[in-house]
């Protein structure tokens, strides 16, 4: 909830902050870089230090950053909050999955713990916007969602039972310093690179995440206790849950981030009718997520993945011309459609990633497969806001951004396709 506030609110949180619409993809990628930097870290620092410690604190640091970024009066003090809850938001992810696979051993008990947990990923995307809509101001909509995240700390320590699964050793404080500054550095060269791909700061920005990810590389060979261990690359699974992860972020959250946006400047929608049109969609998701469990044993999670990157890029296609014929009820269709496909995602990976690491390893898997999600997400909001102001015109720019979600849907459909055949040795 706390991430999909405010795509139907940038419009005024622009206008309240004066951000320039060169500056604009920071107000959405604020959260998603601090989430893709720490992601990886949390969920290791989770199965070595306490899970529940970790979610609660995640869930307290969530609360106190949401309630400050309703005081915020520039576009970098929003940033720098959203930044601040993206870095507690990943305490919350990575260490959630590995508690249910803790309450959850069995492969039933967890598959049907898994599919809830990504329905309700899916509920907050659909929720936060219906709220922010109904809310006098986009302030007051970070109030409330910094209160309720601060009600969940409580509830947390009452109701959840720690668990860990301590391996040793010191903690891999050099890993997790490289790589959380490598995805800092890919993120901003991702985000700055909208205003000019040629510039020296982002060249010089990608060289540094290089650097970074090969000293990474060097200092996890060398951890007695690593913060991810590196033979996991050789696990088709493993591979299939990072990409599925990271075109589920370069595609579909992307396109999705931005377009409200765009149907609010183009067809005048408010930001409630805008809420209620993307309901649609995200509602569809819950269901479908929700109910996607029925499927397990039946379709592998893999053939799942797949299933929905088709569905998405089918709902795409289904929504050109729309916004150049000025309808929103072209939108229906392809929004139904895709939204059966995110919903199928939603499902699949989760489940994906803990099964693709050892179970005691598992809120490390989650946050590697999260990691790679929100560094496609940074990807997809930058490239989304390219190619729509760099059209013609918006709708125009619109049109050319939905066929490449699609087209990158389709490429994310063929390589976990690809990696689930593969055979590494």
């Amino acid at each position: 909830m706390t991430y999909t506030a405010p795509m139907v609110t940038i419009p005024d949180i622009a206008a309240a902050l004066h951000t320039p619409l060169s500056a604009q993809a920071w107000l959405l990628n604020g959260t998603p870089l601090g989430l893709a930097a720490l992601l990886l870290v949390a969920g290791s620092l989770a199965d070595d230090y306490g899970r529940r410690r970790l979610f609660v604190a995640g869930s307290l640091a969530l609360g106190i950053t949401t309630v400050l970024g309703a005081f915020t009066t520039s576009t970098w003090q929003f940033t720098l909050t959203r930044i601040a809850q993206g870095a507690a938001s990943a305490a919350i992810l990575a260490s959630s999955l590995g508690l249910l696979v803790h309450a959850f051993p069995t492969p039933r008990g967890r598959l049907h713990a898994t599919g809830v947990w990504g329905a309700f990923v899916s509920g907050g995307i659909a929720v936060a916007p219906l709220i922010a809509g109904v809310m006098p101001n986009w302030r007051t909509t970070y109030g409330v969602l910094g209160a309720a995240s601060l009600l969940l700390a409580t509830l947390s320590v009452r109701t959840l039972t720690e668990s860990r699964a301590p391996r040793g050793g010191r903690p891999d404080l050099a890993g997790a310093a490289v790589f959380s500054l490598a995805l800092v550095s890919l993120v901003a060269a991702l985000t700055l690179g909208r205003e000019g791909w040629l510039r020296a700061p982002v060249w010089l920005l990608f060289a540094a995440t290089v650097v970074l990810l090969t000293a990474f590389a060097l200092v996890e060979r060398r951890a007695r206790t690593p913060m991810i261990d590196l033979a996991l690359l050789r696990r088709p699974r493993f591979l299939g849950s990072s990409a599925g992860g990271l075109f589920t972020g370069f595609a579909v959250i992307g396109l999705f981030s931005f377009l409200p946006t765009v149907l609010q400047q183009t067809l005048g929608l408010s930001v409630l009718a805008t809420a209620w049109l993307f309901l649609l969609w995200s509602g569809l998701s819950f269901a479908v997520a929700l109910q996607a469990k029925r499927l397990a044993g039946r379709v592998a999670p893999q053939h799942q993945l797949a299933l929905g990157f088709g569905l998405h890029a089918i709902g795409a296609l289904t929504m050109l011309g729309a916004v150049d014929a000025g309808s929103w009820v072209r939108l229906l269709p392809g929004l139904v459609i895709a939204g059966v496909g995110s919903g199928l995602l939603n499902a699949a990976l989760p489940l994906l990633s803990v099964e693709s690491v050892p179970a005691e390893r598992a809120a490390m898997g989650s946050g590697a497969q999260q990691t790679f999600r929100y560094i496609g997400s940074c990807a997809g909001v930058a490239l989304t806001i390219a190619v729509v102001t760099s059209g013609s015109s918006p709708a125009h720019g619109a049109d050319v951004a939905m066929g490449v979600s699609a087209g990158l849907a389709l490429l994310g459909a063929v390589a976990v396709a690809v990696l689930r055949e593969r055979r590494l040795r």
